[in-house]
């Protein structure tokens, strides 16, 4: 009786054992803060964590040394500081991201133009706060992507005027979350899910039972905190950019700090937030930009016409209801 006692009690307990053993999560978890948010990387199987989280903070903190307009001596700084006429020498990561800008911009029409960096400040959400409105005069004067001028191989820019300033914000995060992802790789890491401030890339798998990692798409209203969709996501990346987050109330009026650059103001429609799915992250994280400047209906023409899956959330009077485009309807079995 007291060996049988004894026997249950070791199959309890390997149970037990064996229950801890298979709940414990099939992947590392690395995070950190990077470009004023915060950063987290799930890896399935990785190599020693701390060695690889070394790796991880060494390609943001380039990143940051490359695009941060926060950095007093960051390249993108320097640009900001030079005269008008001075042609200045882009390191390769600063021409990758400003011919994407460049081809976002003319492919929105101008609805993603960098050269905001001005009215950003001037509107307060900049590194110089402000909260001024400008005027006609400074709107044409201190923006415009066209006022940029770059040489046949980009290899070089110069401004028409020194005011002009570069603000890459909305699609510097999306860039990060590419470097990181192309390390990743780069270590022979092929099953993974990189997130910057909510911008996501995912590659792989979690676990053998999931094909793919589980991204969850917020609802922008309440607290934030609940997720509309949770979708399974593989070999893609996601960005999104709402008006929910990053405001402020004066006189009564909500100012968002996503700035058209048509009007020179903080976008005002029935966007609450577009969510954009992409092959990369940076022009995931410029076309979600692009669409919350355009508005709701102009946005969803642009997605069908470019074959771009996206999901708008748009405030219609009642509430914010969702609308998809054709591709997202494919992807998601959404009706």
């Amino acid at each position: 009786m007291r060996l049988l006692k004894y026997i249950l009690i070791f199959i309890i307990a390997a149970a037990c054992i064996f229950r801890l053993w298979q709940e414990r999560p099939s992947y590392e978890t690395i995070s950190g803060r990077t470009m004023g948010t915060y950063y987290g990387i799930k890896i399935k199987n990785s190599p020693a964590a701390a060695d690889l989280a070394a790796e991880i903070e060494k390609t943001l903190t380039e990143v940051n040394a490359e695009m941060s307009v926060f950095d007093p001596d960051s390249e993108l700084s320097k640009i900001n500081a030079a005269p008008a006429g001075q042609w200045l020498e882009l390191s390769e990561p600063m021409r990758k991201v400003m011919k994407k800008a460049h081809e976002i911009y003319r492919l929105s029409g101008g609805a993603f133009d960098p050269t905001v960096g001005r009215l950003i400040d001037l509107w307060g959400f900049g590194v110089k706060k402000g909260k001024k409105r400008p005027d006609d005069k400074e709107i044409r004067a201190t923006s415009g992507f066209d006022k940029i001028r770059f040489d046949k191989d980009w290899q070089k820019l110069k401004k028409d005027n020194s005011e002009v300033t570069l603000n890459l914000s909305a699609i510097a995060k999306g860039y990060g979350v590419d470097r990181v992802a192309e390390k990743l790789e780069e270590l022979g890491i092929r099953d993974y899910v990189v997130e910057i401030g909510g911008e996501v890339r995912a590659a792989g798998r979690k676990s053998e039972d999931v094909d793919g990692w589980n991204v969850g798409i917020v609802k922008p209203e309440g607290h934030y905190t609940e997720n509309a969709y949770v979708l399974t996501v593989k070999n893609h990346a996601v960005a999104t950019s709402g008006d929910y987050r990053n405001f402020y109330y004066d006189g009564g009026r909500k100012f968002s700090h996503t700035i058209s650059p048509q009007t020179g103001y903080p976008v005002e429609n029935g966007l609450a937030s577009v969510t954009v799915f992409h092959d990369d992250c940076m022009t995931a994280d410029a076309l979600a930009t692009a669409l919350t400047a355009m508005g709701e209906k102009e946005a969803l023409a642009f997605a069908e016409e470019n074959g771009l899956a996206v999901i708008l959330f748009v405030r219609d009077g009642s509430g914010i209801v969702p609308q998809f485009s054709s591709e997202t309807k494919k992807m998601t079995g959404e009706k």
